[in-house]
């Protein structure tokens, strides 16, 4: 009998531990599944997720369909994705109050752009036009959109005349509206053209540049836009104290701002027509007195160029693309910039050329290169090696760059169409092919204005007579249907 009590225990032993066993699973498996959490807990887990895994998971059963489909988490991820300043400014434009949008399709709208809508707002004066009611026409000028107005400064002219005036034009809320331009003042700073021009905590701030002398110039502009409805619009420029440290003379360079605190300059046509190749930065973090430059090195450096555009995409990055090499080469490299660590560091984006699918811009010089909405970057224009002027519009995607530690990272044939969009041009008024205008975008970023720009046809290189300059204002809207 003791045997038998014995093996008896040792069965309930061995049950009970077994239940044990079981239980301690289910439980685990109970706390574990992502079907049995709560839903504020769910909800929470989403607004983390990318979009393609909140769409996978909104197709694996009932309970997800509904919360990945609400419009509260659509909203987040409309302003997490393409910043709360764009969403209320495309909410404050003027909407048909009879066409509702969903924050879903909101959102499928900015990510698959694929036409922008385009017209002319003013036409360049005539040849008998009053030349003090609007600006002449002309290329390698400066457009910035600050305070609700376009500002404009510079350039060079017909005859290869560099320009000295500043025009504003307001534009307020009314974003199609024709704007009237007003010009404020001439001679400050001095004519040029080829320079660079950002805005930093609402103010323009304005370097370097070429005179129709062929002086290059390495001086810092600060320029200050006031608008009120009793005075109207004043700017008021002033040359910035920057000690005795600042970039070489230049123009023809790349320039952005960064951080809304630091404008950062990249290569352009140094003294002696030598093309460069190096990055200066303005830091602007505490106040105009402290304002001074000092050059970033790093160990890899794209080839010297003028020409290209350096766009910031947020935060300390920015891209670089095409401009015009030291053998006079057009390019067409993209590249990488991050200054937001210890050590900056360029990222090039390499892909065999051989192996380039259809649809991938061709280089290009002298084009613009625009933020827009949806961390995108709207590319328009431009001239190749023999001058044949452009008039296409491209989106560079930043979300399907790579975020990579390497100094290259090689691009197959799939991440380059993933990459880079044709955007089909409507519009009964689209500007024409055209080189070395000037493009901006307004605070939402769904609306870019050109303005002037080198047109018409092929232009050889010791032919002056093929020159033309142009005075349009034209208006880019990307094509959302709101």
């Amino acid at each position: 009998m003791a045997n038998n009590n014995n093996n008896n225990n040792k069965n309930n032993k061995a049950s009970t531990s077994t239940l044990a066993t079981k239980n301690m699973t289910n439980n685990s498996n109970n706390k574990s599944c992502i079907t049995n959490m709560a839903h504020d807990q769910l909800y929470s887990v989403l607004l983390l997720l990318p979009i393609e895994s909140i769409l996978s998971l909104s197709m694996t059963c009932k309970r997800f369909k509904p919360l990945a489909s609400s419009e509260p988490l659509w909203e987040f991820l409309c302003r997490r994705d393409f910043g709360s300043p764009s969403i209320d400014a495309i909410l404050s434009s003027p909407l048909d109050p009879d066409h509702h949008l969903s924050w879903r399709t909101l959102y499928q709208q900015v990510s698959q752009l694929g036409f922008v809508n385009c017209s002319k707002l003013l036409s360049g004066p005539a040849s008998n036009c009053d030349f003090s009611l609007v600006p002449i026409p002309r290329a390698s000028h400066s457009l910035n959109f600050v305070s609700r107005c376009l500002v404009l400064f510079g350039g060079g002219c017909e005859g290869g005349r560099h320009v000295d005036d500043t025009w504003v034009a307001y534009v307020g809320n009314e974003l199609r509206r024709v704007p009237r331009w007003q010009k404020l003042n001439s001679g400050v700073p001095s004519g040029r053209f080829g320079h660079s021009c950002v805005i930093l905590n609402k103010s323009l701030v304005l370097f370097g540049g070429i005179n129709d002398s062929g002086i290059r110039h390495n001086d810092t502009w600060l320029g200050l836009v006031l608008h009120d409805e009793m005075n109207g619009i004043n700017l008021s420029w002033m040359l910035l104290d920057v000690g005795s440290i600042a970039p070489p003379p230049r123009g023809a360079h790349a320039g952005c701002c960064v951080d809304e605190r630091k404008m950062v300059i990249h290569g352009g046509i140094g003294l002696y027509g030598l093309r460069l190749s190096d990055i200066w930065v303005l830091d602007l973090s505490d106040d105009i007195r402290s304002a001074a430059w000092h050059e970033i090195a790093t160990q890899l450096s794209p080839p010297a160029r003028s020409g290209h555009t350096l766009t910031c995409i947020g935060g300390n990055r920015m891209v670089m693309f095409g401009g015009r090499g030291l053998g006079y080469e057009v390019l067409n490299d993209v590249w990488l910039l991050d200054i937001r660590e210890e050590y900056p560091k360029w990222v090039q984006l390499i892909y065999d050329p051989s192996n380039i699918p259809k649809g991938i811009p061709l280089p290009r010089v002298g084009h613009s290169a625009t933020l827009v909405l949806g961390g995108k970057i709207l590319i328009y224009g431009g001239e190749d090696s023999c001058r044949h002027r452009k008039g296409d519009f491209w989106l560079l995607d930043i979300n399907a760059i790579p975020s990579v530690k390497a100094d290259s990272y090689l691009l197959d044939s799939k991440s380059l169409s993933k990459m880079w969009r044709r955007l089909k041009a409507e519009g009964l008024e689209r500007p024409n092919c055209r080189s070395f205008h000037r493009a901006c975008a307004d605070d939402s970023g769904r609306y870019v204005y050109v303005f002037g720009g080198m047109v018409d046809g092929t232009i050889q290189p010791a032919e002056s007579t093929g020159l033309g300059f142009d005075g349009d204002l034209f208006l880019v809207e990307l094509g959302l249907q709101i």
